[in-house]
């Protein structure tokens, strides 16, 4: 069961604010979007920001957490008793934090909004209406933020070095799974083709948050997903995800990094590149956390159209595999969820997004 966006992020209180505190929209500079749109979006501001000290950091975390949990014990709960996997999925169930921007745009058209706008679009999202309120949650940061985190992981968070790896994601349409994408990961090998390492369906969705943090620079998006892995693949559908990956030349001048000569792009009428994507990341981990530093070139051949981001997102693992396993002490999940929040909170939060 995927669940519904909600119209507009879950709004933050900052911890110890004066009555006399208020917010405001403000345009934010952003690329891509101002690209697209022709516009800038606006984003949420505290009128008199701070930056947060250490006490503040757990008072956020707290009513974070007061506020997501009752909303993720229910989603995992629903996740986990819904249809069962088929024989050959995988399925793993996964609650991760990103950090990023909640970025908001009129519909085409649309008049100017405030404020009271966005009480209006929580309105029609409590009542199932629909809202002219577009919410985008932009998930690019500099460079310097994932260099920057990437020399304090060890120090500040207190997390080993776990990897760092190179690779090709190859989107493939099947028209026998028309609600499905089929996502090849794959590997450079020595000789300069590439390898299959996973095959997996796209990621269902169950819950997610958006929360505005206005004393920081940067949001954070809360999302509990499952991850489908297939297993065994049908004969037909081996044969196409392995011949369409094997005709991909790799090329750097591309967007994706990867290109087919003409006619490779298909097999049939079955099977058809959609996408591709070539990542690079750096992981850090403990126990109960994994922290993902990722550089991604994206292409969509449907649109014709590519993005290339920086983004940092922390895989709450310990978590992950209390709610998979069933076994909801509700007192340890705040814990757990107060403790990486923090963590999110007072390491990855204070980057500034420059256009």
């Amino acid at each position: 069961m995927r669940l519904p966006l909600v119209p507009i992020p879950a709004l933050h209180p900052r911890p110890n604010a004066g009555d006399g505190e208020t917010l405001r929209l403000e345009p934010f500079p952003c690329g891509p979007i101002e690209r697209k749109t022709g516009a800038k979006p606006l984003a949420l501001v505290a009128s008199s920001p701070e930056q947060g000290s250490s006490d503040n950091a757990g008072a956020a975390a707290a009513a974070i957490a007061k506020k997501f949990l009752p909303d993720l014990l229910a989603a995992a709960e629903r996740a986990m008793s819904g249809d069962a996997p088929k024989e050959q999925e995988l399925v793993k169930l996964s609650l991760v934090a990103r950090v990023g921007k909640v970025l908001f745009q009129c519909q085409p058209g649309g008049s100017p909004f405030s404020l009271d706008t966005l009480r209006e679009a929580v309105k029609a999202g409590e009542e199932g209406t629909k809202s002219q309120l577009h919410k985008t949650f932009y998930t690019s940061v500099p460079s310097e933020c994932l260099d920057d985190m990437e020399q304090s992981a060890a120090k500040g968070m207190e997390l080993d070095f776990d990897s760092s790896k190179e690779h090709y994601h190859v989107k493939v349409f099947d028209k026998h799974r028309s609600e499905s994408t089929i996502s090849c990961k794959c590997t450079v090998q020595e000789d300069g083709t590439l390898a299959i390492h996973k095959v997996e369906l796209n990621q269902v969705r169950h819950l997610v948050e958006d929360i505005s943090c206005v004393s920081k620079e940067l949001d954070l998006r809360l999302m509990l997903c499952t991850k489908r892995i297939l297993k065994n693949l049908d004969s037909e559908v081996e044969s196409a995800i392995k011949n369409l990956v094997a005709s991909a030349v790799i090329d750097p001048n591309v967007k994706g990094g990867l290109r087919w000569p003409l006619g490779k792009e298909s097999i049939g009428e079955r099977f058809s590149i959609v996408g591709v994507w070539h990542t690079n990341y750096k992981a850090f981990r403990n126990d109960t956390l994994r922290l993902k530093l990722r550089h991604a070139d994206r292409f969509d051949h449907r649109s014709s159209t590519g993005e290339v981001a920086n983004e940092v997102t922390f895989k709450l693992i310990g978590l992950s595999r209390i709610l998979e396993g069933g076994d909801q002490d509700e007192n340890s999940l705040k814990e757990m969820l107060e403790s990486a929040v923090q963590m999110v909170w007072d390491n990855a939060l204070n980057y500034k997004i420059v256009a």
